[in-house]
This record gives C-alpha cells, structure tokens and sequence, in this order.
C-alpha cells in the first residue's frame, strides 16, 4: 500500500516552543505505521480474538480496555467485538486470517494518524481534552480508551513511554494545533 502524506505536514514544526528551558510534553507524530481492524460476530469472539492475537504475535488476545504489545504489533481491544492491530513504522501490518462467517477485517491504515505524547505533563496535557482519569492507578500501563476529544472520536493507548493517540485524518490537523498550542505552557518539544 501507497504511503499516504501526512495531514500535518503544514501544522508541524521541529522543535521547542513555549515555556523557556522546560519541556514538560513532547508531541511526535508517528509515519508509516500501519494498522487493520479485526471484529468478530458475537459467536465467533473467541476464534477471531486468537486469530488477531496469532497475527500481532501475542499470546492471547487483550480483554476490552486493553493492549497486549505483540511480537508483531500492538494489539488494542478497542470495543467489546473488535480489535485493532497496530504495526510499528516500516513493519508489515499483520493481518488475521478470518472466515466471512466469524467476522470481517478492513484495513484502515490510512484513515488515522498516531501521535505519542509523552513528558511530566503529558498526562495533565491531555486531561485538558479527555474527559478521562489518566492517573496511573486508574489508567495504567496497556490500559486502552475511545474516548472524545473535542467533539471527535479518538483512542488512547498507555505504553511505558507514551500516550499513544490515535485521531482520525480529517480531524488530525485541528485537534494537533489543540494539543501543541495548549502543550506551551508546559514546555513543548515537537519531534
């Protein structure tokens, strides 16, 4: 598949902005990933949940709410039929094997953009948009959201590093300028 242009190719800028000597968030759009979305009848959960795990390299698929990171991509339970494979930049999306009779897998490699978000503010940052408790306990490492963000639906991911933010295309470019103008007053870095 064609390597799609970034949205946000004429909103970011490289760099540090805001708040002198600090950065408390760093933004960094992620290109070149892909990504495949696996739902399962409601049957047929438990053959198309291995599936997707078989294909992300994880040994079992995430319960709703999750992400297994897999030897192949990361796994995310976004709704309670449904699983996301997200591949790193540059990897083959992995792409379960499911019979039209267990469920349906569609490709939706160009239809989001990825942006980690990370820093000692990044979770307050983002608490300026989601309507989410983002503290550790309540939202810990591999936990998974959809969620809104300014009237557009979005997932949140949580790594060891990173929020992991998955916005759709067409909303990528405003909801950036939202994030890095508000992420300023923390201290911004743009990688």
């Amino acid at each position: 598949m064609a390597n799609s242009t970034s949205p946000l190719q004429s909103s970011r800028r490289l760099g540090q902005f805001g708040r002198a000597g600090t950065i408390g968030v760093t933004i960094e759009e992620v290109t070149g990933f892909g990504m495949v979305q696996c739902a399962a009848w409601g049957a047929t959960l438990a053959q198309v949940g291995a599936a997707a795990a078989a294909a992300a390299g994880c040994e079992t698929a995430p319960q709703p709410g999750q992400c297994h990171a897999g030897t192949g991509a990361f796994l995310l339970r976004v709704e309670p039929l449904k699983w996301w494979l997200v591949a790193a930049p540059g990897a083959e999306v992995p792409t379960p094997t499911v019979a039209p009779e267990e469920g349906a897998v569609l490709d939706l490699q160009d239809g989001r953009c990825w942006l980690r978000i990370s820093g000692a503010q990044a979770e307050t940052l983002l608490n300026h948009f989601l309507p989410l408790d983002l503290r550790p306990a309540a939202f810990p490492v591999g936990a998974v959201a959809s969620t809104a963000f300014h009237h557009t639906g979005v997932t949140l991911w949580r790594t060891e590093e990173h929020f992991n933010l998955l916005i759709p295309r067409s909303s990528a470019q405003s909801l950036w300028e939202l994030l890095s103008e508000s992420a300023r007053q923390y201290g911004l870095a743009e990688t």
